[in-house]
């Protein structure tokens, strides 16, 4: 194989791999941001089981003086 096919194969690769990581992350951002905190809603979704508790906090925090 030459270099130039060497490089294009690389280089697609990833970009494949970048696009790929850029479509979940996006994913669960719109998933976590869908719904106001503390509201829930009444369809269940596949990615919704898979990320629940990795973003925010369980209960909100709590200031103590």
């Amino acid at each position: 194989m030459n270099a130039f096919v060497s490089e294009f194969y690389r280089d697609a690769t990833c970009g494949a791999g970048a696009v790929l990581i850029t479509l979940v992350l996006s994913a669960a951002f719109v998933q976590a941001t869908s719904a106001a905190p503390g509201t829930h809603r009444n369809s269940g979704h596949v990615l919704a089981q898979s990320t629940h508790g990795w973003f925010g906090q369980p209960e909100p925090a709590v200031l103590v003086d």
